[in-house]
């Protein structure tokens, strides 16, 4: 079981559109079994495939933060086979204070411990990160064999790539085989922008995918029908996007 991060400190470059299509591909034309993860207290990619409860205590806050809850228990069947979800709410707000003060046992590995009872369930697992460094966040990094940071050409996005890198360095004491397997441009546009923007990336040494995701107003419509690209707009600029993405990171492991 491979686990992977998608997290970029900047909202609005793709995240959680991203861990979506990637875990869907990664189950429709590969075959595989994957789990994906909410980390994120606004339960946008729960609210995708219609499981999102504000008044759930089965979901991802409960698993780090109840000792006795098990990964069996708080993993929910979404309606695509070899497809399944942890949930997110905003009991992770929550849960991100309980962990720090909860100094009875290890902060930062829990996410990891829990996911090993699974590991032979599931081929892969990808985790849809929140804009930001916590608790949650860290334990998602330590859980992590590769982090992959989607980004939208503005500066602001390339601002925070220190800080991930920066961050992926010092959860490194907890494991020391996550890897910075790159960026992927999103919502990219042929414009001098955009190239410039990407070229100043691979310039400044960052591990960079060749791939890049167009923007296309599929994208906003897939997230009104709940439903990934390859089943909405197949043949959307995008979703093409998204299968090369994927078979290029596959190439890489």
């Amino acid at each position: 079981m491979k686990t992977i991060s998608i997290i970029n400190l900047k909202g609005g470059v793709s995240k959680t559109v991203s861990a979506i299509n990637i875990a869907y591909t990664l189950v429709k034309l590969h075959g595989k079994r994957v789990l994906l993860i909410d980390n994120d207290k606004q339960g946008n990619t729960s609210k995708f495939f219609g499981l999102y409860d504000p008044e759930s205590k089965c979901g991802l806050s409960e698993l780090l933060t109840v000792k006795e809850i098990v990964v069996d228990n708080v993993i929910q069947q979404t309606s695509y086979e070899g497809l399944d979800i942890i949930t997110a709410n905003m009991n992770l707000l929550r849960a991100n204070k309980e962990i720090l003060m909860d100094v009875s046992r290890p902060q930062q590995t829990r996410l990891r411990k829990k996911l090993v009872s699974v590991k032979e369930r599931y081929d892969y697992v990808i985790i849809d990160n929140a804009p930001d460094i916590n608790m949650t966040v860290v334990n998602a990094l330590v859980a992590s064999d590769d982090v992959l940071v989607p980004i939208k050409i503005d500066q602001f996005s390339f601002d925070g790539l220190e800080q991930i890198l920066e961050q992926i360095e010092d959860v490194s004491e907890f494991n020391s085989d996550i890897r910075f397997a790159g960026c992927f441009v999103t919502m990219y546009q042929r414009n001098n922008v955009n190239q410039q923007g990407a070229e100043l990336l691979e310039k400044q040494g960052y591990p960079m995918f060749s791939t890049r995701i167009r923007k296309t107003v599929k994208v906003d419509e897939m997230t009104f029908v709940g439903k990934p690209l390859l089943e909405y707009a197949k043949r959307s600029t995008a979703c093409v996007d998204y299968v090369a993405l994927v078979k290029e990171y596959l190439g890489l492991c």
